[in-house]
């Protein structure tokens, strides 16, 4: 999947997510949480994480459901905020010009 700015996703947290949202919020939990355990640590999936869940929060803003675009705004900032008090030197680096 690229992105606006160019970006070539390389991940399936899209399609992933996608899927979840087909079966509720659990399932988008679910996924959530197993999504951030494994790749945390890496920093361009961890950084993907981040993007999905902030394109996800749009997505559903715009389709008016707020409680869901609620649940991927409180992973984005979940993501986010591990992103930044967790990755250093070029790791942050590298999630800091990939999201801005």
């Amino acid at each position: 999947m690229t992105l606006s700015n160019g970006y070539e996703t390389q991940t399936t947290f899209w399609s992933d997510f996608t899927i979840a949202d087909a079966f509720g919020d659990n399932a988008i939990k679910d996924t959530f949480k197993r999504a951030f355990k494994e790749w945390k640590t890496d920093k361009v999936y961890v950084t993907e994480l981040a993007i999905i869940m902030n394109l996800k929060c749009w997505f559903w803003y715009d389709k008016g459901n707020q409680e869901r675009s609620k649940l991927y705004a409180d992973y984005y900032y979940k993501v986010r905020d591990w992103c930044i008090n967790h990755l250093k030197g070029d790791d942050l680096k590298y999630y800091l010009d990939i999201t801005d």
